[in-house]
């Protein structure tokens, strides 16, 4: 039986190229599914449709499952993050110490629900369930760098910095 051939890939992007290495190290196994789409979402930013569908013909998973995937797992997004992104820790040790607050604070002042991106584009307000920095609770993420012991404050003055760039 001969092996069969991957598709092309969608674009001459080189990110294309990085997504194809992890699927050919996995062998183009379906096993690679979430791995690959993990790929897809570090090189790109998001997964869209074109990209899932790529995925899921190269690895020979039903685009059902593949979407299944996407939809399931809380990390994946199937929307472009914005400029910047302010992801509040929601885990226990961060709620007890007021995270819960932080987030109603930042909807209210970016007119946007946690998961959603502003509408020019440049804020995405993110939740986690945990970023595994309990001993600093709470915990803010400012385009991904971690910062303990973070007042109301602090994180409005963030989004202002941001909101104004």
């Amino acid at each position: 039986m001969a092996a069969l051939t991957p598709p092309p890939l969608p674009s001459d992007d080189k990110r294309w190229k990085i997504v194809n290495g992890t699927m050919r190290k996995n062998g183009f196994a379906r096993h690679a599914l979430i791995e690959t789409l993990h790929t897809v979402q570090s090189s790109f930013g998001y997964l869209d449709d074109e990209s899932i569908r790529f995925v899921a013909r190269s690895l020979r998973v039903p685009l059902s499952q593949a979407y299944g995937v996407v939809t399931f797992y809380h990390y994946f997004s199937l929307k472009p993050p914005g400029k910047h992104t302010m992801t509040v820790c929601t885990g226990t040790a961060c709620y007890i110490k007021g995270t819960d607050k932080l987030v109603a604070e930042a909807e209210k002042r970016l007119g946007i629900a946690q998961g959603q991106t502003t509408k020019d584009g440049k804020i995405s307000l993110m939740t986690a369930r945990c970023v595994g920095a309990c001993g600093r609770a709470p915990v803010v993420l400012t385009d991904g760098e971690v910062n303990g012991l973070v007042t109301g404050e602090q994180m409005l003055a963030e989004l202002e910095r941001w909101a104004v760039e």
